[in-house]
Protein backbone atom coordinates (compact mmCIF):
# COMPACT_ATOMS: atom_id res chain seq x y z
CA UNK A 1 0.00 0.00 0.00
CA UNK A 2 1.50 3.32 -1.03
CA UNK A 3 1.33 6.40 1.15
CA UNK A 4 -0.88 8.19 -1.35
CA UNK A 5 -3.30 5.25 -1.58
CA UNK A 6 -3.50 4.83 2.19
CA UNK A 7 -3.97 8.55 2.74
CA UNK A 8 -6.84 8.69 0.25
CA UNK A 9 -8.60 5.79 1.95
CA UNK A 10 -8.15 7.18 5.45
CA UNK A 11 -9.06 10.80 4.85
CA UNK A 12 -12.64 11.45 3.88
CA UNK A 13 -14.23 14.18 1.82
CA UNK A 14 -16.29 16.65 3.80
CA UNK A 15 -19.80 16.97 2.40
CA UNK A 16 -22.35 19.72 2.94
CA UNK A 17 -21.44 22.10 5.73
CA UNK A 18 -19.86 19.57 8.07
CA UNK A 19 -16.41 20.81 9.18
CA UNK A 20 -14.98 17.26 8.96
CA UNK A 21 -16.20 13.91 7.57
CA UNK A 22 -19.00 12.26 9.54
CA UNK A 23 -19.13 8.50 10.06
CA UNK A 24 -21.18 5.85 11.89
CA UNK A 25 -20.28 3.47 14.74
CA UNK A 26 -22.80 0.64 15.13
CA UNK A 27 -23.13 -1.61 18.19
CA UNK A 28 -26.17 -3.33 16.64
CA UNK A 29 -28.38 -2.25 19.54
CA UNK A 30 -31.10 -4.72 20.55
CA UNK A 31 -33.97 -2.89 22.22
CA UNK A 32 -36.67 -4.08 24.57
CA UNK A 33 -39.37 -5.88 22.62
CA UNK A 34 -37.10 -6.68 19.67
CA UNK A 35 -34.59 -9.35 18.66
CA UNK A 36 -31.07 -9.60 17.30
CA UNK A 37 -32.62 -10.28 13.90
CA UNK A 38 -34.45 -6.96 14.12
CA UNK A 39 -31.25 -5.18 15.15
CA UNK A 40 -29.27 -6.65 12.28
CA UNK A 41 -31.96 -5.60 9.82
CA UNK A 42 -31.69 -2.09 11.21
CA UNK A 43 -27.92 -2.22 10.63
CA UNK A 44 -28.50 -3.00 6.96
CA UNK A 45 -30.96 -0.10 6.69
CA UNK A 46 -28.60 2.21 8.54
CA UNK A 47 -25.60 1.31 6.39
CA UNK A 48 -27.59 2.02 3.25
CA UNK A 49 -28.86 5.29 4.71
CA UNK A 50 -25.32 6.29 5.70
CA UNK A 51 -24.08 5.56 2.20
CA UNK A 52 -26.91 7.45 0.52
CA UNK A 53 -26.47 10.49 2.77
CA UNK A 54 -22.70 10.80 2.38
CA UNK A 55 -21.35 9.51 5.68
CA UNK A 56 -17.73 8.49 5.15
CA UNK A 57 -17.40 5.12 6.88
CA UNK A 58 -19.46 2.59 8.83
CA UNK A 59 -17.77 0.65 11.62
CA UNK A 60 -19.04 -2.19 13.80
CA UNK A 61 -17.74 -2.66 17.36
CA UNK A 62 -16.88 -6.01 18.96
CA UNK A 63 -18.67 -6.73 22.26
CA UNK A 64 -19.50 -9.98 24.02
CA UNK A 65 -22.01 -11.36 26.51
CA UNK A 66 -24.26 -8.28 26.34
CA UNK A 67 -27.90 -9.05 25.45
CA UNK A 68 -28.48 -5.51 24.17
CA UNK A 69 -25.49 -5.56 21.80
CA UNK A 70 -25.52 -7.99 18.85
CA UNK A 71 -22.10 -7.11 17.45
CA UNK A 72 -20.04 -10.02 18.77
CA UNK A 73 -18.82 -10.95 15.26
CA UNK A 74 -17.84 -7.78 13.35
CA UNK A 75 -16.36 -9.62 10.36
CA UNK A 76 -19.58 -11.59 9.81
CA UNK A 77 -21.71 -8.45 10.06
CA UNK A 78 -19.41 -6.48 7.77
CA UNK A 79 -19.65 -9.19 5.11
CA UNK A 80 -23.43 -8.88 5.29
CA UNK A 81 -23.28 -5.08 5.05
CA UNK A 82 -20.85 -5.28 2.13
CA UNK A 83 -23.48 -7.23 0.20
CA UNK A 84 -26.02 -4.44 0.74
CA UNK A 85 -23.83 -1.39 0.03
CA UNK A 86 -21.64 -0.21 -2.84
CA UNK A 87 -19.40 2.68 -1.81
CA UNK A 88 -19.25 3.44 1.90
CA UNK A 89 -16.15 2.31 3.77
CA UNK A 90 -16.80 -0.59 6.14
CA UNK A 91 -14.70 -1.56 9.11
CA UNK A 92 -14.25 -2.66 12.68
CA UNK A 93 -14.42 -0.21 15.50
CA UNK A 94 -12.90 -2.38 16.53
CA UNK A 95 -11.78 -5.96 16.56
CA UNK A 96 -10.27 -6.69 19.97
CA UNK A 97 -6.88 -8.14 19.10
CA UNK A 98 -6.28 -9.99 22.42
CA UNK A 99 -9.38 -12.12 21.73
CA UNK A 100 -8.10 -13.52 18.43
CA UNK A 101 -5.06 -15.09 16.81
CA UNK A 102 -3.51 -12.51 14.43
CA UNK A 103 -3.68 -14.98 11.53
CA UNK A 104 -7.44 -15.37 11.99
CA UNK A 105 -7.96 -11.59 11.81
CA UNK A 106 -5.74 -11.36 8.74
CA UNK A 107 -7.77 -14.07 7.02
CA UNK A 108 -11.12 -12.53 7.97
CA UNK A 109 -10.22 -9.05 6.79
CA UNK A 110 -8.42 -10.35 3.74
CA UNK A 111 -11.69 -12.05 2.85
CA UNK A 112 -13.62 -8.83 3.43
CA UNK A 113 -11.16 -6.92 1.26
CA UNK A 114 -11.68 -9.47 -1.50
CA UNK A 115 -15.45 -9.00 -1.17
CA UNK A 116 -15.36 -5.19 -1.10
CA UNK A 117 -12.01 -4.12 -2.62
CA UNK A 118 -10.68 -0.80 -1.48
CA UNK A 119 -13.32 0.00 1.12
CA UNK A 120 -12.44 -2.05 4.23
CA UNK A 121 -10.85 -0.66 7.42
CA UNK A 122 -9.31 -2.77 10.18
CA UNK A 123 -9.68 -0.98 13.51
CA UNK A 124 -7.96 -2.76 16.42
CA UNK A 125 -8.35 -2.44 20.18
CA UNK A 126 -6.51 -4.02 23.09
CA UNK A 127 -9.42 -4.24 25.54
CA UNK A 128 -11.50 -7.46 25.67
CA UNK A 129 -14.83 -5.77 24.90
CA UNK A 130 -16.42 -7.65 27.78
CA UNK A 131 -15.93 -8.79 31.39
CA UNK A 132 -12.98 -10.86 32.59
CA UNK A 133 -14.78 -14.20 32.70
CA UNK A 134 -16.05 -13.84 29.15
CA UNK A 135 -12.61 -12.73 28.00
CA UNK A 136 -11.16 -15.92 29.48
CA UNK A 137 -13.74 -17.99 27.63
CA UNK A 138 -12.81 -16.26 24.36
CA UNK A 139 -9.08 -16.88 24.58
CA UNK A 140 -6.88 -19.95 24.37
CA UNK A 141 -5.61 -21.25 27.70
CA UNK A 142 -2.07 -20.05 27.06
CA UNK A 143 -3.28 -16.49 26.52
CA UNK A 144 -5.40 -16.02 29.64
CA UNK A 145 -2.70 -14.04 31.43
CA UNK A 146 -1.75 -12.03 28.38
CA UNK A 147 -0.62 -8.52 29.34
CA UNK A 148 -1.38 -5.32 27.50
CA UNK A 149 2.33 -5.07 26.77
CA UNK A 150 1.93 -7.97 24.31
CA UNK A 151 -0.37 -5.89 22.10
CA UNK A 152 2.46 -4.29 20.04
CA UNK A 153 3.95 -7.73 19.38
CA UNK A 154 0.64 -9.16 18.20
CA UNK A 155 -0.01 -6.06 16.11
CA UNK A 156 3.36 -6.52 14.40
CA UNK A 157 2.52 -10.18 13.70
CA UNK A 158 -0.87 -9.26 12.27
CA UNK A 159 0.71 -6.62 10.04
CA UNK A 160 3.21 -9.16 8.73
CA UNK A 161 0.38 -11.55 7.87
CA UNK A 162 -1.56 -8.79 6.09
CA UNK A 163 1.50 -7.78 4.08
CA UNK A 164 2.73 -11.36 3.59
CA UNK A 165 6.27 -10.26 4.38
CA UNK A 166 7.69 -12.34 7.22
CA UNK A 167 11.47 -12.38 6.77
CA UNK A 168 13.47 -15.41 5.73
CA UNK A 169 14.08 -17.70 8.68
CA UNK A 170 10.93 -16.68 10.54
CA UNK A 171 8.80 -19.68 11.61
CA UNK A 172 5.79 -18.11 9.85
CA UNK A 173 7.64 -17.35 6.60
CA UNK A 174 5.81 -20.07 4.67
CA UNK A 175 2.39 -19.28 6.16
CA UNK A 176 0.11 -17.04 4.11
CA UNK A 177 -3.12 -15.33 5.13
CA UNK A 178 -5.50 -16.20 2.31
CA UNK A 179 -7.05 -14.15 0.75
CA UNK A 180 -4.17 -11.71 0.88
CA UNK A 181 -1.51 -10.00 -1.22
CA UNK A 182 -0.26 -13.32 -2.60
CA UNK A 183 -3.65 -13.71 -4.30
CA UNK A 184 -3.01 -10.47 -6.17
CA UNK A 185 0.13 -11.68 -7.94
CA UNK A 186 -0.19 -11.30 -11.71
CA UNK A 187 1.17 -13.76 -14.28
CA UNK A 188 4.09 -11.37 -14.66
CA UNK A 189 4.92 -11.72 -10.99
CA UNK A 190 3.74 -8.27 -9.87
CA UNK A 191 2.13 -8.41 -6.44
CA UNK A 192 -0.72 -6.12 -5.45
CA UNK A 193 0.32 -4.26 -2.28
CA UNK A 194 -3.23 -3.45 -1.22
CA UNK A 195 -4.71 -4.54 2.07
CA UNK A 196 -7.08 -2.96 4.62
CA UNK A 197 -5.56 0.03 6.42
CA UNK A 198 -4.98 -0.54 10.13
CA UNK A 199 -6.35 1.88 12.70
CA UNK A 200 -5.53 1.78 16.40
CA UNK A 201 -8.39 2.41 18.82
CA UNK A 202 -8.02 3.59 22.37
CA UNK A 203 -9.47 5.31 25.42
CA UNK A 204 -6.16 6.32 27.04
CA UNK A 205 -2.62 7.23 26.08
CA UNK A 206 -1.27 3.73 25.32
CA UNK A 207 -2.76 3.30 21.85
CA UNK A 208 -2.32 7.00 21.11
CA UNK A 209 1.42 6.69 21.67
CA UNK A 210 1.68 3.43 19.72
CA UNK A 211 -0.34 4.80 16.76
CA UNK A 212 1.91 7.85 16.70
CA UNK A 213 5.09 5.77 16.81
CA UNK A 214 3.89 3.59 13.91
CA UNK A 215 2.43 6.47 11.88
CA UNK A 216 -1.08 4.97 11.91
CA UNK A 217 -4.48 6.67 12.08
CA UNK A 218 -5.97 6.81 15.57
CA UNK A 219 -9.57 6.50 16.77
CA UNK A 220 -10.35 7.68 20.29
CA UNK A 221 -13.39 6.53 22.28
CA UNK A 222 -14.64 9.93 23.40
CA UNK A 223 -18.10 8.42 23.93
CA UNK A 224 -16.96 6.60 27.06
CA UNK A 225 -13.71 8.32 28.03
CA UNK A 226 -14.39 12.00 27.42
CA UNK A 227 -12.02 13.24 30.10
CA UNK A 228 -9.07 11.66 28.29
CA UNK A 229 -9.89 12.84 24.77
CA UNK A 230 -7.81 16.01 24.51
CA UNK A 231 -4.74 14.61 26.36
CA UNK A 232 -4.74 11.48 24.18
CA UNK A 233 -5.09 13.44 20.95
CA UNK A 234 -2.36 15.86 22.02
CA UNK A 235 -0.08 12.91 22.80
CA UNK A 236 -0.83 11.34 19.43
CA UNK A 237 -0.14 14.52 17.46
CA UNK A 238 2.97 15.50 19.43
CA UNK A 239 4.50 12.02 19.11
CA UNK A 240 3.50 11.29 15.50
CA UNK A 241 6.12 9.93 13.12
CA UNK A 242 5.38 10.06 9.36
CA UNK A 243 5.13 6.62 7.77
CA UNK A 244 4.32 4.86 4.51
CA UNK A 245 0.69 5.10 5.63
CA UNK A 246 0.38 8.74 6.69
CA UNK A 247 2.47 11.88 6.28
CA UNK A 248 0.52 13.66 9.02
CA UNK A 249 -1.55 12.48 12.00
CA UNK A 250 -5.20 11.65 11.44
CA UNK A 251 -7.53 11.22 14.41
CA UNK A 252 -11.23 10.51 14.59
CA UNK A 253 -13.26 10.43 17.78
CA UNK A 254 -16.27 8.30 18.59
CA UNK A 255 -19.14 10.49 19.77
CA UNK A 256 -22.40 9.47 21.40
CA UNK A 257 -25.07 11.58 19.69
CA UNK A 258 -28.83 11.39 19.42
CA UNK A 259 -31.10 13.72 17.46
CA UNK A 260 -34.90 13.73 17.57
CA UNK A 261 -37.65 15.89 16.15
CA UNK A 262 -38.39 17.13 19.68
CA UNK A 263 -35.87 17.85 22.41
CA UNK A 264 -38.00 16.04 24.99
CA UNK A 265 -37.83 12.78 23.03
CA UNK A 266 -34.06 13.08 22.73
CA UNK A 267 -33.78 13.53 26.51
CA UNK A 268 -35.93 10.42 27.09
CA UNK A 269 -33.73 8.28 24.86
CA UNK A 270 -30.56 9.61 26.49
CA UNK A 271 -31.94 8.72 29.94
CA UNK A 272 -32.54 5.19 28.64
CA UNK A 273 -28.89 5.09 27.57
CA UNK A 274 -27.86 6.06 31.08
CA UNK A 275 -30.03 3.37 32.68
CA UNK A 276 -28.66 0.82 30.22
CA UNK A 277 -25.11 1.70 31.30
CA UNK A 278 -26.03 1.49 35.01
CA UNK A 279 -27.24 -2.06 34.47
CA UNK A 280 -24.15 -2.97 32.49
CA UNK A 281 -21.72 -1.51 35.04
CA UNK A 282 -23.49 -3.29 37.92
CA UNK A 283 -23.34 -6.69 36.24
CA UNK A 284 -26.98 -6.75 35.08
CA UNK A 285 -26.78 -6.22 31.29
CA UNK A 286 -30.03 -6.53 29.38
CA UNK A 287 -31.86 -5.31 26.32
CA UNK A 288 -31.76 -1.57 25.71
CA UNK A 289 -34.71 -0.21 27.71
CA UNK A 290 -37.70 1.71 26.38
CA UNK A 291 -37.99 5.27 27.75
CA UNK A 292 -40.98 4.27 29.91
CA UNK A 293 -38.93 1.54 31.54
CA UNK A 294 -36.02 3.91 32.09
CA UNK A 295 -38.23 6.57 33.64
CA UNK A 296 -39.68 4.02 36.06
CA UNK A 297 -36.25 2.83 37.19
CA UNK A 298 -35.51 3.82 40.82
CA UNK A 299 -31.99 5.17 40.95
CA UNK A 300 -29.84 5.20 44.06
CA UNK A 301 -27.94 8.40 44.75
CA UNK A 302 -24.75 6.85 43.42
CA UNK A 303 -26.52 5.62 40.30
CA UNK A 304 -28.09 9.02 39.77
CA UNK A 305 -24.65 10.64 39.82
CA UNK A 306 -23.36 8.05 37.37
CA UNK A 307 -26.25 8.62 34.94
CA UNK A 308 -25.78 12.37 35.14
CA UNK A 309 -22.06 12.06 34.43
CA UNK A 310 -22.55 9.56 31.60
CA UNK A 311 -25.31 11.41 29.77
CA UNK A 312 -23.47 14.74 30.03
CA UNK A 313 -21.18 13.51 27.27
CA UNK A 314 -23.99 12.56 24.88
CA UNK A 315 -24.66 15.26 22.30
CA UNK A 316 -28.44 15.29 22.05
CA UNK A 317 -31.48 17.39 21.23
CA UNK A 318 -33.01 18.63 18.01
CA UNK A 319 -31.03 18.47 14.78
CA UNK A 320 -29.76 22.02 15.17
CA UNK A 321 -28.78 21.42 18.80
CA UNK A 322 -26.87 18.28 17.90
CA UNK A 323 -25.09 20.07 15.07
CA UNK A 324 -24.07 22.87 17.42
CA UNK A 325 -22.78 20.35 19.96
CA UNK A 326 -20.81 18.40 17.38
CA UNK A 327 -19.30 21.55 15.90
CA UNK A 328 -18.19 22.71 19.35
CA UNK A 329 -16.69 19.31 20.14
CA UNK A 330 -14.81 19.15 16.84
CA UNK A 331 -13.43 22.64 17.35
CA UNK A 332 -12.37 21.87 20.92
CA UNK A 333 -10.63 18.60 20.07
CA UNK A 334 -9.43 19.30 16.55
CA UNK A 335 -10.69 15.88 15.48
CA UNK A 336 -10.23 15.10 11.79
CA UNK A 337 -13.43 13.04 11.72
CA UNK A 338 -16.47 12.48 13.92
CA UNK A 339 -17.88 8.96 14.21
CA UNK A 340 -21.38 9.03 15.66
CA UNK A 341 -22.98 6.27 17.69
CA UNK A 342 -26.68 6.48 18.54
CA UNK A 343 -28.75 4.20 20.74
CA UNK A 344 -32.50 3.75 21.11
CA UNK A 345 -34.85 0.86 21.81
CA UNK A 346 -36.34 1.07 18.32
CA UNK A 347 -34.37 0.94 15.09
CA UNK A 348 -36.58 3.57 13.47
CA UNK A 349 -35.49 6.11 16.08
CA UNK A 350 -31.82 5.45 15.37
CA UNK A 351 -32.39 5.82 11.64
CA UNK A 352 -34.25 9.08 12.22
CA UNK A 353 -31.40 10.42 14.35
CA UNK A 354 -28.86 9.98 11.56
CA UNK A 355 -31.29 11.44 9.02
CA UNK A 356 -31.69 14.55 11.14
CA UNK A 357 -27.93 14.96 11.54
CA UNK A 358 -27.46 14.58 7.78
CA UNK A 359 -30.16 17.18 7.18
CA UNK A 360 -28.60 19.58 9.67
CA UNK A 361 -25.32 19.46 7.76
CA UNK A 362 -26.86 19.53 4.31
CA UNK A 363 -25.45 16.13 3.37
CA UNK A 364 -26.57 14.76 -0.01
CA UNK A 365 -30.01 13.19 -0.19
CA UNK A 366 -29.06 10.45 -2.65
Amino acid sequence: MTADTADDEIRGVTHGTAPVPLSVLDLVTVGAGSTATDALRTSVELSRLAEARGFHRYWVAEHHSMPGVASSSPAVILAHLAAHTDRIRLGSGGVMLPNHAPLVIAEQFGTLEAMAPGRVDLGLGRAPGTDGATAAALRRADRLNEAADDFPQHLAELTRFLDDDFPDGHPYRRIHAIPGPIQGTTPGGVQSPHRPPIWLLGSSGFSARLAAMLGLPFAFAHHFSAQNTVPALDLYRDSFRPSAVLDEPYALIGVAAFAADEEKEARRQVLATGINMVRLRTGRPGLFPAPEEAEAYELSEMEREFVSSWTANIVHGTADEVRAGLDELQKRTGADELMLTSHAHRGALRLRSYELVADAYGLPTA
